[in-house]
């Protein structure tokens, strides 16, 4: 393999990990805001 493609590659895993990473962190952080915002405010779970 040439180094332009082991560049290519190493973006695109890095992007894809990067990514999947955000997903991972970001959906459990949501849905416990969304719960503490319900007890401490009376907001809905849609607001």
């Amino acid at each position: 393999m040439n180094i332009g493609m082991m560049i290519i590659c190493l973006v695109g895993g890095l992007a894809g990990a990067l990514s999947t990473a955000y997903l991972l962190v970001s959906f459990p952080v949501i849905i416990v805001w969304k719960i503490y915002r319900h007890f401490k405010f009376g907001y809905t779970m849609y607001e």
